[in-house]
């Protein structure tokens, strides 16, 4: 199961060619930037479907804090990979790939393309490049999350730092979790934790066009901002709530949920708890931008250049002799 809530849609062609690849175009940008609006409209365009490559969207019960695309979005395209996991449930970056090659094997038999999209950088290098096998040694996290009881997570963050600079550069760095993982794999393997992300590329069966989305600093932080409120608006407070029973979870020590903490134990108001996770999902969006800028192949664009990432896509179709693209989007967040 992946999390699919809509019946398939009518592909670009039920008769791929023997000998020809299929297309796998890939949606990236950082959070509150249009990923979701612009890759519903290249599968409508394309008659296909999206993957969700989004490391927070897998899970149930949490579709107002991770951003989720919503019923009707799901109804006008099928979403894979989306609200199918219980949060106390464990997924990594490799179990993705697996799901996800196994789910584009499937369907690149018959049909021509298909869309990916979200921020999770390491869901979309999964997919795209493929991950070397990362190591786990039960021992040596039972010996950590002890000392992350007894000395706290700042002392882990130092160590991370110490033998992982690259990596503990790009992650979030407040969740202890992924701390603790990381730090397992530099000291079961002797190597950094990053290493395990740099390898060669494997090949894969299809053609990419990667398109990245962007938007000025000042724009994007006023889209984060009216998306929180928003948040705010829609129930996120009953919604936390309802994920206490699961709080230790790893799923929930992220941007939107573990600024609560505050506000259960009497210390921050509602208002400062979203001021809280504004300030964190800016600097969550700066990690991302900086992930996704050092991949090469992107074709950058802002959400609002529909035409210019329409001619991008026509390029790729009149490369494969497709019929003409029309992309159309409705405005919305």
């Amino acid at each position: 199961m992946d999390g699919t809530h809509a019946a398939p849609l009518s592909p670009l062609s039920e008769n791929r060619g023997q000998h020809e690849r299929p297309l796998l175009v890939v949606v990236i940008g950082p959070t509150a930037v249009g990923k979701t609006e612009l890759a519903i409209a290249i599968a409508k365009a394309l008659h296909c479907e999206i993957l969700n490559a989004d490391s927070r969207q897998v899970y149930r019960g949490m579709p107002i804090g991770t951003a989720q695309p919503t019923a009707a979005e799901r109804a006008a395209v099928p979403h894979h990979f989306v609200d199918f996991l219980e949060p106390n449930a464990l997924y990594s970056a490799g179990q993705f790939e697996s799901d996800a090659m196994a789910w584009l094997e499937q369907w690149f038999a018959q049909r021509k393309c298909a869309v990916i999209s979200g921020g999770s950088g390491l869901y979309i290098k999964a997919v795209l490049d493929g991950l070397d096998p990362v190591p786990a040694d039960i021992a040596i996290r039972t010996e950590l999350n002890a000392r992350l009881e007894a000395e706290g997570l700042q002392v882990l963050v130092e160590e991370l730092t110490r033998l992982d600079p690259a990596h503990a550069a790009s992650m979030d760095l407040q969740n202890p979790q992924r701390v603790v993982r990381a730090l397992e794999v530099c000291l079961a393997s002797g190597r950094p934790f990053s290493s395990f992300h740099s390898s060669t590329s494997v090949e894969r069966p299809f053609d990419t066009l990667i398109i990245g989305l962007k938007r000025e600093r000042s724009e994007l932080i006023d889209r984060i901002n009216q998306r929180v409120d928003r948040m705010m608006e829609m129930g996120l407070q009953a919604e936390v709530e309802a994920l206490r029973p699961h709080w230790s979870a790893n799923a929930l020590q992220t941007v939107g949920y573990r600024e609560w903490n505050a506000f259960f134990s009497g210390e921050w108001s509602q208002d400062q708890v979203a001021d809280e996770i504004k300030l964190r999902t800016r600097q969550f969006a700066k990690r991302q931008m900086t992930w996704f800028q050092k991949m090469e192949g992107v074709q950058w664009f802002h959400p609002e250049q529909l035409e210019n990432i329409a001619d991008a896509l026509r390029v790729e179709c009149a490369k494969r002799g497709w019929g003409p693209v029309q992309l159309t989007q409705d405005h919305g967040e």
